[in-house]
């Protein structure tokens, strides 16, 4: 799967606040807090992509889901099933 991001970029330092107890269970179990923190980073930006690309198209998605109702697909008489 192609990553929503560039992989390449370089690291950037930054300040969190994180539940004190859920970062102490985590390094507790040697979880990578950086790269958790990407990976979900980029699942969130993959779904709002995807969110904002169907909003975007919503109008053009009905119009042609509305065409396939009333005028079926070119390939309908070919079909042998």
């Amino acid at each position: 799967m192609l990553a929503s991001y560039d992989t390449q970029a370089a690291k950037k330092s930054t300040n969190l606040s994180v539940n004190s107890d859920l970062l102490m269970k985590a390094k507790a179990l040697d979880i990578n807090l950086s790269a958790t923190l990407e990976q979900a980073l980029s699942d969130v930006l993959r779904k709002r992509a995807k969110e904002l690309w169907l909003l975007e198209n919503h109008d053009a998605i009905t119009a042609y889901n509305q065409h396939i109702t009333e005028e079926g697909v070119f390939s309908d008489g070919l079909r042998l099933f």
